[in-house]
């Protein structure tokens, strides 16, 4: 009896392997702190930095060569889809919900790589991290 239980937990046992396996591949996003946001970006030579934040946040102090697509305005999805989906994208806004949110829309566009700044800016102005306001 004990080997009949075994065999029909088999077909389960894969399925969860292979569910878990393919939503793995599929989130196409991660969440890096800011030393390995840092250290990413450093290593990455054509990449987008994008800060969704809003104009006010960003003219307060932003990344540098950073470009400002606001999460809240209306047309942000149409604006993310104007960007080269060959490049890599790094992602950040004040502290990680927005970009996290952000992250998800990049990666339904069609953006292979995708790396969320965790605790956004203020977790990289918190470290020190070089800023700028121009």
């Amino acid at each position: 009896m004990k080997t009949i239980n075994r065999i029909s937990l088999l077909p389960m046992m894969a399925f969860l392997a292979l569910t878990f396996t393919f939503c793995q591949g599929q989130t196409g996003s991660q969440k890096l702190t800011a030393d390995a946001f840092e250290k990413k970006l450093s290593s990455t030579s054509a990449k987008i930095i994008l800060d969704v934040r809003t104009p006010e946040e960003y003219a307060d102090g932003h990344l540098a060569n950073s470009t400002l697509v606001n999460f809240y305005d209306s047309d942000f999805k149409q604006q993310i889809n104007k960007l080269d989906k060959s490049k890599p994208v790094f992602v950040y806004c004040k502290g990680g919900v927005r970009s996290a949110k952000a992250a998800q829309a990049l990666t339904e566009a069609g953006f292979k790589e995708v790396y969320d700044l965790q605790g956004g800016y203020d977790s990289w102005a918190g470290a020190k991290k070089p800023t700028t306001r121009q």
